[in-house]
C-alpha cells in the first residue's frame, strides 16, 4: 500500500539547509509534511505538491508525517551531486553521493593501506535517543576529545531529519557525522560499516566513535524482528578491525511492556548474537533495581562480555543542566526513564576514562 495525495502549501513551518517541514491543505484537511530541499527542491507557501500520507495513515510515531514526493512548480528538478555511489538503490527517489572509499574520493587510497583501529573507543547504541545523552555528557568530560558519529540505515534514512544531529554539530558534541548503507546526508558518505569506521579513524580523526540508527526504530514484538538487531555484526566489525566496541544497554523500569523491563530483550538478543565481546558498561542502581540487572547479567550469553558498573550520581547534573534540548525516549523524559539515560552516562564516563585528551 502507498497514499500519495495533492494539496497545497499553507505554511512554513520551519526550515534548515536541507529540510523544510511545511503544513499541507489535502481535501480540507491540514497536516504536517517534510520536504527535503535536495530531493524535491526548495518549497514556498501555495506551491501545489503531491505528498506520501502512508505512515501517517498507518498512525506511526516517529514516521508518522506526510512526505512532499514532488513539487509541480518544478518542470524540471536537478541536484546536482559528485559521486558514483547511489543510495536508495533501485527505488524513484535514488540519489547520487561521493562515498569517502570511491576511485573519486581524496580519500580513496586511506582504505587500502588502513591497519586498524589501534583500540579507539566505539560505543554501540540502539536507539537514536541514546546519541545526545552520550556524546553530550562524553564532550562535557573531555572537552577536546573528536567524537564521530555513525547513523546507520537500520531506521531514518536522510539524516537531515534529525533534530537531535542538529543541535548536537551546532553546538560541537558532535565533531564529524558519516552515514551509511542507503543512510545518506553526513559529512562524509560510506558504503558499510567497515569504510564508516575506517573514515572516523584516519579520516575524520577521531578519539572516539558512537554509532546509532536515526529516529524510528522498527520493532514487532518478536525475539529478531527489530532494526537494532545491527547492533550484534556492529559489535563484530569493530573487533574485525582490532577496535574497542563498549555497548549502552538499553535498560527501563518504566516501560510497560514486560520484555523490556530491566534490561530489555533487545540487548539481551543482541549479546547472544555476538560472535566476538564487548564490553557492557551497566550503571549503579537503587538496590532492588540493582538485584534485577544482576540476575539478568546472570545469563550465560553475557559470560563472554566484559560487564563494568559504573557509580554515575555524580554525573546526572551534565544532563539536567542542559536546557536548550529535550532528552526524551519512547516519550519519557528523564525523570521517567532515569536508568535508561544512566546508561548513556555510564557509556560516556568509562568511555572518558580510556582516553587520553586533555
Amino acid at each position: 500500500m502507498i497514499s500519495i495525495k495533492k494539496g497545497i502549501v499553507k505554511k512554513i513551518i520551519s526550515e534548515k539547509a536541507d529540510i523544510c517541514f511545511v503544513e499541507v491543505d489535502v481535501e480540507g484537511i491540514v497536516s504536517k509534511a517534510v520536504n527535503y530541499n535536495k530531493i524535491t527542491g526548495i518549497i514556498n507557501v501555495d506551491d501545489v505538491v503531491y505528498v506520501n500520507q502512508t505512515a501517517r495513515n498507518l498512525q506511526l510515531g516517529t514516521g508518522g508525517y506526510d512526505f512532499v514526493v514532488l513539487n509541480t512548480r518544478y518542470d524540471t528538478f536537478e541536484y546536482k551531486n559528485i559521486g558514483h555511489i547511489m543510495k536508495m538503490r533501485y527505488a524513484p527517489m535514488q540519489i547520487n553521493v561521493l562515498s569517502v572509499e570511491e576511485q573519486d574520493s581524496p580519500y580513496h587510497d586511506v582504505f587500502n593501506d588502513f591497519k586498524g583501529l589501534e583500540g579507539m573507543p566505539v560505543i554501540v547504541a540502539e536507539l537514536h535517543s541514546m546519541l545526545a545523552p552520550t556524546a553530550i555528557v562524553l564532550k562535557k568530560l573531555r572537552p577536546s576529545a573528536k567524537i564521530s558519529y555513525i547513523m546507520t540505515d537500520s531506521a531514518c534514512l536522510p539524516i537531515y531529519f534529525s533534530n537531535t544531529v542538529h543541535y548536537l554539530k551546532e553546538n560541537n558534541f558532535i565533531d564529524t557525522t558519516i552515514t551509511i548503507g542507503h543512510a545518506f546526508g553526513g559529512d562524509f558518505e560510506a558504503v558499510n560499516i567497515y569504510s564508516a569506521l575506517i573514515c572516523a579513524k584516519e579520516v575524520a580523526k577521531s578519539d572516539v566513535t558512537i554509532v546509532a540508527m536515526g529516529p524510528g526504530i522498527v520493532g514487532t514484538g518478536t525475539k529478531y524482528g527489530f532494526s537494532g538487531i545491527d547492533q550484534a555484526a556492529i559489535i563484530d566489525a569493530i573487533n574485525k578491525i582490532n577496535g574497542n566496541p563498549i555497548l549502552i544497554p538499553r535498560i527501563s523500569f518504566n516501560d510497560s511492556r514486560e520484555r523490556h523491563n530491566g534490561i530489555s530483550h533487545h540487548t539481551v538478543t543482541v549479546v547472544e548474537l555476538v560472535n566476538s565481546t564487548c564490553t557492557i558498561v551497566v550503571p549503579k542502581l537503587k538496590h532492588e533495581k540493582q538485584l534485577i540487572i544482576k540476575k539478568q547479567l546472570e545469563n550465560n550469553a553475557f559470560d563472554k562480555m566484559n560487564k563494568r558498573f559504573i557509580d554515575i550520581e555524580k554525573y546526572r547534573e551534565l544532563l539536567h543542566n542542559v536546557k536548550d534540548i529535550k532528552f526524551t525516549t519512547m516519550g519519557r523524559g528523564l525523570d521517567e526513564e532515569s536508568e535508561f539515560f544512566d546508561a548513556c552516562i555510564a557509556a560516556a564516563v568509562y568511555c572518558s576514562d580510556l582516553l587520553m585528551v586533555d
